[in-house]
């Protein structure tokens, strides 16, 4: 596949990912496992505060009449209001941890708690599922079912191969 079609499907599927919803999975537990999971994770032995976020029973859990997670609410939320604080002594991920949210991760943060703050399983414990490829297939160019997939999304977006 020449240089400039690989150039064209990936800032399409760039541009395509920013219109996407946000996925639990692929948005949101990146965030939460580099800057929370440490200390609000699985293990009990390394918890602080009682905390779990890790799971929606953890982090929708009443905390003596607040909650870290209020789907649908980020304003309620603890975990949120936790990331914008201006309050060295409450902001997460604490100053000392050496770790900080961008602008973009908290905004996604946001969002994602105002869409309803979904969780999904991971990702290793979800059956795979084939997709079918979308889009006019050049079946003259296509050999097997990763060339359908680039050729029909190169059709959607009117390039050639």
């Amino acid at each position: 596949m020449p240089l400039r079609s690989l150039l064209v499907l990936a800032i399409t599927t760039a541009s395509g990912a920013l219109a996407e919803e946000i996925d639990f999975n692929r948005d949101i537990r990146p965030i939460l496992s580099e800057n929370c999971f440490y200390c609000h994770g699985q293990d009990p032995a390394d918890r602080k505060a009682d905390l779990r976020i890790d799971t929606l029973e953890g982090a929708t859990a009443d905390l003596g009449g607040y909650k870290a997670l209020v789907p649908g609410d980020p304003d309620a939320s603890e975990l949120f209001y936790r990331m914008i604080t201006d309050d060295q002594d409450e902001l997460m991920p604490p100053p000392d941890s050496n770790r900080a949210l961008s602008k973009e991760e908290i905004d996604l943060v946001k969002r994602w708690i105002q869409s309803g703050a979904d969780y999904n399983k991971h990702w290793a414990f979800v059956p795979p599922v084939r997709k079918e490829a979308q889009g006019d297939i050049d079946r003259n160019w296509a050999r097997n079912t990763i060339d359908q997939h680039v050729s029909g999304k190169l059709s959607q977006e009117k390039a050639k191969a």
